[in-house]
């Protein structure tokens, strides 16, 4: 089982950039998006579906805002939209898909980069997303957390740690949430299988021709439950995808 996670900052664009082109070439079973900013009537489902992809979305009320989806080959047994938290999900930031005894998310972290008010918005959302998913494990013990978490986990997951240190994203308290969490009882799934290799990022600056220089942020994850530990098979950043100032990761896994 292949699954995917993706922030395409803007559907439409990514779709005029080739992304179903890109999707018919890659085949994943599961795509996780993010950042999708767009209204259900302006995603593209017909053309996703002619691709062979059934489409649930979730979007944000703010138009051109948030946003994620769920494209995925195989009918899911349930769909879930949000996380019964109104203050969230008026930003579209959570969608949830059962297949079996495996529940896939697709999730789109808060950014704080804007100023203190989205910080604390964002430190919050981190705490209620953790209560929520640890309530969530008790009925679906087996979880995949795709998205932008918008937080680099360690020096090695950045470009420059040292000058980055005060930003958000990358700041102490933002680490220590994300360093607890995956001690909870998840995998970085990415770490998994590369523990130490450097540079791989999965967002890039549009400024200075950061992407080409490769001075990059890891903040994209396949977070799975330690109970899949055994069925995880790969995982590999797929740099060369370029419809967005991100790019895709990819998860194998047995089904």
């Amino acid at each position: 089982m292949k699954i995917i996670t993706y922030n395409v900052n803007g559907i439409r664009a990514a779709v005029g950039k080739g992304l179903i082109e890109w999707l018919q070439q890659t085949q994943p079973d599961v795509l996780c998006l993010q950042e999708t900013k767009a209204q259900p009537e302006q995603i593209p489902v017909l053309e996703f579906e002619a691709a062979g992809y059934r489409c649930y979305s979730f979007s944000a009320r703010k138009k051109g805002y948030s946003g994620v989806a769920i494209l995925t080959r195989q009918e899911p047994d349930k769909v879930v939209c949000g996380m019964n938290l109104p203050v969230y999900d008026a930003e579209g930031r959570f969608i949830r898909a059962d297949y079996g005894d495996l529940s896939v998310v697709s999730v789109y972290h808060p950014s704080g980069t804007s100023g203190d008010e989205r910080q604390a918005f964002k430190m919050q959302w981190l705490s209620d997303f953790q209560d929520y998913v640890r309530a969530l494990q008790k009925e679906r013990p087996r979880l995949i957390l795709c998205g932008d978490y918008n937080i680099c986990h360690r020096a090695i997951d950045i470009h420059d740690p040292i000058r980055n240190v005060t930003h958000s994203g990358f700041l102490p308290e933002e680490r220590a949430w994300m360093e607890q969490f995956i001690q909870s009882g998840y995998i970085d799934t990415f770490r998994h299988f590369h523990p130490d290799e450097p540079g791989q990022y999965t967002w890039w600056s549009f400024r200075a021709n950061a992407r080409e220089k490769n001075l990059g942020w890891r903040i994209d994850y396949n977070m799975a439950t330690a109970n899949l530990k055994s069925r995880l098979q790969r995982s590999v950043i797929l740099s060369s995808a370029m419809h967005s100032d991100h790019c895709p990761v990819l998860l194998e896994i047995t089904a």
